[in-house]
């Protein structure tokens, strides 16, 4: 079985989104071993500098990194990433379990971003769309896509 890693910043605040997330994860479970890691999001002022921000990203870089299991494929999620249909990203997931990949691990920063670093360890970049979303939309939007990814492959009729 895949096991399936997703390493965020921050916690999912509003209920709905918490159900949203625990629909998703429990439908996952005849697919793959789903670990939904929250790392802390660094502490910024307001309005904060553009080197105190980098600071935070570094902070929470080094400890995401921490998180990643040494033999996953990792996918960063962030905005300069590629942009891939339900169909393609199905596909991928395949490909990559015929050659061996069982751990794959998913990043999503604060709202800020990620640091160079996470995006260097990334095997793949991934964006979700070039419009703009909440923040902690995008754990959910991910948790559906993976879903559907597992669906698609399976033949389920989820995906239409």
């Amino acid at each position: 079985m895949v096991n399936v890693n997703i390493i965020c910043v921050g916690k999912l605040k509003e209920k709905y989104l918490r159900d949203a997330s625990s629909e998703y994860i429990k439908r996952l479970t005849a697919f793959c071993k789903l670990n939904i890691i929250e790392i802390s999001p660094y502490a910024l002022p307001d309005s904060p500098s553009a080197a105190q921000i980098e600071m935070g990203l570094i902070d929470e870089g080094k400890r995401i990194l921490q998180k990643i299991n040494p033999g996953a494929y990792v996918y960063a999620m962030c905005i300069e990433g590629k942009q891939r249909s339900s169909v393609s990203l199905s596909e991928e997931f395949d490909s990559l379990c015929v050659s061996g990949e069982s751990n794959l691990t998913f990043i999503i920063g604060g709202s800020f971003g990620l640091s160079d670093e996470v995006k260097k360890r990334a095997n793949a970049k991934l964006s979700m769309s070039e419009m703009t979303f909440p923040h902690q939309l995008a754990r959910i939007m991910l948790l559906e896509q993976i879903y559907r990814a597992f669906q698609i492959s399976s033949g389920g009729k989820y995906h239409k």
